[in-house]
Protein backbone atom coordinates (compact mmCIF):
# COMPACT_ATOMS: atom_id res chain seq x y z
CA UNK A 1 0.00 0.00 0.00
CA UNK A 2 1.17 3.27 -0.90
CA UNK A 3 2.36 5.74 2.17
CA UNK A 4 1.44 8.83 2.18
CA UNK A 5 4.65 10.02 1.02
CA UNK A 6 4.48 8.37 -1.98
CA UNK A 7 1.95 9.58 -4.87
CA UNK A 8 -0.67 7.35 -5.39
CA UNK A 9 -0.74 7.87 -9.42
CA UNK A 10 2.14 9.28 -11.71
CA UNK A 11 1.43 11.27 -14.78
CA UNK A 12 3.84 11.36 -17.51
CA UNK A 13 3.85 14.27 -19.78
CA UNK A 14 4.90 12.15 -23.65
CA UNK A 15 6.10 14.39 -25.68
CA UNK A 16 10.13 15.35 -24.62
CA UNK A 17 9.48 13.99 -21.71
CA UNK A 18 9.06 10.39 -22.56
CA UNK A 19 9.69 10.41 -26.42
CA UNK A 20 12.66 12.08 -28.34
CA UNK A 21 11.67 14.59 -30.56
CA UNK A 22 14.87 14.79 -32.78
CA UNK A 23 13.05 12.93 -35.80
CA UNK A 24 9.59 15.19 -35.69
CA UNK A 25 12.56 18.24 -35.45
CA UNK A 26 14.61 16.98 -38.93
CA UNK A 27 10.95 16.81 -40.35
CA UNK A 28 10.09 20.22 -39.22
CA UNK A 29 13.40 21.76 -40.72
CA UNK A 30 13.31 19.95 -44.05
CA UNK A 31 9.50 21.46 -44.91
CA UNK A 32 11.31 24.95 -43.39
CA UNK A 33 14.02 24.77 -46.05
CA UNK A 34 16.09 23.76 -43.82
CA UNK A 35 16.04 26.60 -41.21
CA UNK A 36 16.52 24.61 -38.02
CA UNK A 37 16.66 27.96 -35.98
CA UNK A 38 12.49 28.50 -36.82
CA UNK A 39 11.97 24.48 -34.57
CA UNK A 40 11.95 26.35 -31.68
CA UNK A 41 9.48 29.07 -32.99
CA UNK A 42 7.35 26.55 -34.56
CA UNK A 43 7.04 24.85 -31.06
CA UNK A 44 6.50 28.30 -28.80
CA UNK A 45 3.84 29.38 -31.86
CA UNK A 46 1.92 25.91 -31.34
CA UNK A 47 2.13 26.04 -27.78
CA UNK A 48 0.97 30.30 -27.66
CA UNK A 49 -2.37 28.83 -29.94
CA UNK A 50 -3.34 25.81 -27.83
CA UNK A 51 -3.71 28.09 -25.39
CA UNK A 52 -5.29 30.89 -27.01
CA UNK A 53 -7.80 28.21 -28.69
CA UNK A 54 -8.79 26.67 -24.93
CA UNK A 55 -8.92 30.26 -23.32
CA UNK A 56 -11.46 30.40 -25.96
CA UNK A 57 -13.78 27.34 -24.74
CA UNK A 58 -12.74 25.81 -28.45
CA UNK A 59 -10.96 22.67 -28.99
CA UNK A 60 -8.99 21.18 -31.89
CA UNK A 61 -6.55 18.69 -31.80
CA UNK A 62 -3.17 19.52 -30.37
CA UNK A 63 -1.95 18.38 -34.12
CA UNK A 64 -3.59 19.76 -35.89
CA UNK A 65 -2.98 23.01 -34.67
CA UNK A 66 0.67 22.12 -35.18
CA UNK A 67 0.14 21.83 -38.52
CA UNK A 68 -1.46 25.59 -38.97
CA UNK A 69 1.08 26.93 -36.68
CA UNK A 70 3.83 25.80 -38.93
CA UNK A 71 2.04 27.24 -41.98
CA UNK A 72 1.91 30.23 -39.70
CA UNK A 73 6.00 30.46 -38.87
CA UNK A 74 6.37 29.05 -42.41
CA UNK A 75 4.06 32.21 -44.11
CA UNK A 76 6.44 34.47 -41.59
CA UNK A 77 9.41 33.52 -43.05
CA UNK A 78 8.80 33.67 -46.94
CA UNK A 79 8.18 29.99 -47.29
CA UNK A 80 4.61 28.03 -48.56
CA UNK A 81 3.54 25.12 -47.28
CA UNK A 82 0.37 23.20 -48.25
CA UNK A 83 -2.15 22.66 -45.54
CA UNK A 84 -1.58 19.29 -46.30
CA UNK A 85 1.92 19.11 -46.10
CA UNK A 86 1.62 20.66 -42.95
CA UNK A 87 -0.68 17.95 -41.25
CA UNK A 88 1.46 14.82 -42.61
CA UNK A 89 4.62 16.51 -41.26
CA UNK A 90 3.39 17.08 -37.67
CA UNK A 91 1.19 13.94 -37.46
CA UNK A 92 3.17 11.56 -38.78
CA UNK A 93 6.42 13.22 -37.31
CA UNK A 94 4.49 13.09 -33.84
CA UNK A 95 3.73 9.66 -34.28
CA UNK A 96 7.16 7.82 -35.15
CA UNK A 97 9.01 9.16 -31.81
CA UNK A 98 11.19 6.99 -30.33
CA UNK A 99 11.57 6.72 -26.32
CA UNK A 100 14.82 8.25 -24.87
CA UNK A 101 17.21 5.49 -23.99
CA UNK A 102 16.48 5.33 -20.14
CA UNK A 103 12.73 5.98 -20.37
CA UNK A 104 11.65 1.90 -20.46
CA UNK A 105 13.71 1.03 -17.51
CA UNK A 106 12.95 4.00 -15.51
CA UNK A 107 9.30 3.00 -16.13
CA UNK A 108 10.29 -0.24 -15.40
CA UNK A 109 11.78 0.22 -12.50
CA UNK A 110 8.78 2.37 -11.07
CA UNK A 111 5.92 -0.32 -12.01
CA UNK A 112 7.76 -2.75 -10.20
CA UNK A 113 7.91 -0.52 -7.34
CA UNK A 114 4.02 -0.42 -7.32
CA UNK A 115 3.17 2.88 -8.94
CA UNK A 116 0.24 3.26 -10.76
CA UNK A 117 1.75 5.06 -14.34
CA UNK A 118 -0.63 6.91 -16.27
CA UNK A 119 0.08 9.31 -19.64
CA UNK A 120 -1.53 13.08 -19.78
CA UNK A 121 -0.54 14.32 -22.62
CA UNK A 122 -2.34 17.46 -24.75
CA UNK A 123 -1.90 15.23 -27.85
CA UNK A 124 -5.23 13.34 -28.79
CA UNK A 125 -6.16 9.75 -27.50
CA UNK A 126 -5.45 8.29 -31.22
CA UNK A 127 -2.43 9.74 -31.13
CA UNK A 128 -0.81 9.10 -27.72
CA UNK A 129 -1.84 5.44 -28.03
CA UNK A 130 0.01 5.15 -31.64
CA UNK A 131 3.00 7.11 -29.54
CA UNK A 132 2.70 4.48 -26.87
CA UNK A 133 2.49 1.57 -29.28
CA UNK A 134 5.73 2.70 -31.94
CA UNK A 135 7.84 3.76 -28.85
CA UNK A 136 6.98 0.67 -27.05
CA UNK A 137 5.49 1.99 -24.12
CA UNK A 138 2.22 0.50 -24.07
CA UNK A 139 2.35 -1.86 -20.96
CA UNK A 140 3.69 0.62 -18.47
CA UNK A 141 0.57 2.27 -18.09
CA UNK A 142 -2.25 2.11 -16.37
CA UNK A 143 -3.94 4.27 -18.45
CA UNK A 144 -3.38 6.44 -21.54
CA UNK A 145 -4.86 10.08 -21.13
CA UNK A 146 -5.55 12.48 -23.26
CA UNK A 147 -6.68 16.09 -23.22
CA UNK A 148 -9.13 15.49 -25.60
CA UNK A 149 -11.81 13.86 -23.67
CA UNK A 150 -11.68 17.44 -21.49
CA UNK A 151 -11.17 19.48 -23.94
CA UNK A 152 -8.82 21.73 -22.49
CA UNK A 153 -5.16 21.66 -22.78
CA UNK A 154 -2.27 22.02 -20.26
CA UNK A 155 -1.09 23.66 -18.03
CA UNK A 156 -5.38 24.77 -17.51
CA UNK A 157 -6.44 23.61 -13.95
CA UNK A 158 -9.33 22.23 -14.89
CA UNK A 159 -7.35 19.11 -17.01
CA UNK A 160 -5.39 18.41 -13.71
CA UNK A 161 -8.19 18.39 -11.49
CA UNK A 162 -10.07 16.17 -14.36
CA UNK A 163 -7.29 13.89 -14.28
CA UNK A 164 -6.88 13.40 -10.94
CA UNK A 165 -10.71 12.68 -10.81
CA UNK A 166 -10.68 10.25 -13.77
CA UNK A 167 -7.63 8.23 -11.59
CA UNK A 168 -9.65 8.36 -8.23
CA UNK A 169 -6.91 10.70 -6.99
CA UNK A 170 -6.67 13.26 -4.47
CA UNK A 171 -4.52 16.22 -5.89
CA UNK A 172 -2.31 16.08 -3.47
CA UNK A 173 -1.79 12.34 -4.59
CA UNK A 174 -1.00 13.31 -7.91
CA UNK A 175 2.55 13.68 -9.04
CA UNK A 176 3.20 15.13 -12.73
CA UNK A 177 6.43 14.01 -14.52
CA UNK A 178 7.31 16.67 -17.04
CA UNK A 179 10.49 18.54 -18.93
CA UNK A 180 8.41 21.56 -19.20
CA UNK A 181 8.18 24.25 -17.19
CA UNK A 182 4.85 25.33 -17.80
CA UNK A 183 3.43 22.01 -17.15
CA UNK A 184 5.33 21.19 -13.92
CA UNK A 185 4.15 24.81 -12.80
CA UNK A 186 0.12 24.40 -14.06
CA UNK A 187 0.21 21.05 -12.26
CA UNK A 188 1.69 22.28 -8.56
CA UNK A 189 -0.81 25.49 -9.19
CA UNK A 190 -3.61 23.12 -9.31
CA UNK A 191 -2.16 21.32 -6.04
CA UNK A 192 -0.77 17.93 -7.27
CA UNK A 193 3.34 17.35 -6.63
CA UNK A 194 5.66 17.37 -9.33
CA UNK A 195 9.13 16.32 -10.85
CA UNK A 196 11.41 18.00 -13.20
CA UNK A 197 12.76 16.30 -16.52
CA UNK A 198 16.07 18.74 -17.07
CA UNK A 199 15.99 17.57 -20.86
CA UNK A 200 18.13 20.41 -22.82
CA UNK A 201 17.00 23.36 -23.44
CA UNK A 202 14.08 23.25 -20.84
CA UNK A 203 13.85 25.27 -17.57
CA UNK A 204 11.77 25.45 -14.58
CA UNK A 205 9.75 27.96 -14.31
CA UNK A 206 11.48 30.34 -11.63
CA UNK A 207 7.97 32.20 -10.84
CA UNK A 208 6.43 28.75 -10.16
CA UNK A 209 5.86 26.89 -6.89
CA UNK A 210 9.23 24.70 -5.94
CA UNK A 211 8.86 21.07 -7.64
CA UNK A 212 10.22 18.14 -5.65
CA UNK A 213 12.61 16.42 -7.66
CA UNK A 214 14.73 17.66 -10.51
CA UNK A 215 16.71 15.17 -12.67
CA UNK A 216 18.49 14.90 -16.08
CA UNK A 217 16.79 12.04 -17.10
CA UNK A 218 13.59 9.75 -15.98
CA UNK A 219 16.21 7.54 -14.33
CA UNK A 220 16.90 10.02 -12.06
CA UNK A 221 13.24 10.76 -11.16
CA UNK A 222 12.70 7.17 -10.16
CA UNK A 223 15.60 6.48 -8.88
CA UNK A 224 14.54 9.05 -6.07
CA UNK A 225 10.85 7.77 -6.11
CA UNK A 226 12.21 4.01 -5.51
CA UNK A 227 14.66 4.53 -2.77
CA UNK A 228 12.64 3.23 -0.35
CA UNK A 229 10.56 1.01 -2.05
Amino acid sequence: MPTPDRPKVIFFDVNETLLDLAPLKKRITEVLEGNEQLVPLWFTTLLQYSLVTSSSERYTSFAHIGAATLQMVAANNDITISQETARNTVTRGLRSLPAHPEVKDALARLKAAGYTLVTLTNGSQEEVDAQCAYAGLTSYFTERLSVEEVGKFKPFAETYSWAARRMGAAPEDCMLVAAHGWDVAGARWSGWRAAFVDRPGQQVYPLGPDVEIVASDLRGVAEVLTQES
